[in-house]
């Protein structure tokens, strides 16, 4: 007789899953109320953060042509938290538009890095001060 095989839930996380969770910082980004039920509209806030990653993330995303309206805020100086509301046009929701921002963002900066790197590495740079 074979043995029984068990069963896995579709919900229950494989381990995989569980290893690339435990870098994740949950916590990170969390929706703010206020959003609109169809979620074309929704306002985020993203802890321990500041006007690097908001005005390049409000920039990033604005060229998305599906996105109507995208602004931030730093609550208080004091605070490291940062407030982005986005608008879409109705093609696609906010959270999506989010998150093709990040992503789109990520992109550029790793072709920044590549480029800085490859210049440095091919020694292509002046030496001499202006």
């Amino acid at each position: 007789m074979s043995e029984p095989t068990q069963q896995q839930h579709p919900n229950e996380e494989q381990p995989e899953d569980q290893e690339m969770d435990e870098g994740l910082d949950l916590e990170k980004i969390k929706l703010l109320p206020g959003a609109t039920d169809d979620g074309t509209a929704a306002s985020f806030q993203i802890i321990d953060e500041d006007h690097t990653l908001g005005n390049a993330l409000r920039y990033i995303i604005m060229k998305n042509p599906n996105v109507e309206f995208c602004g931030y805020s730093i609550p208080h100086p004091s605070e490291a938290k940062l407030n982005i509301r986005i608008q879409t046009y109705g093609d696609i929701t906010a959270v999506q538009a989010l998150h093709q921002g990040l992503d789109d963002l990520i992109k550029v900066c790793t072709h920044v890095e590549e480029e800085f790197s490859s210049k440095i590495t091919q020694r292509d740079y002046s030496t001499e001060e202006p």
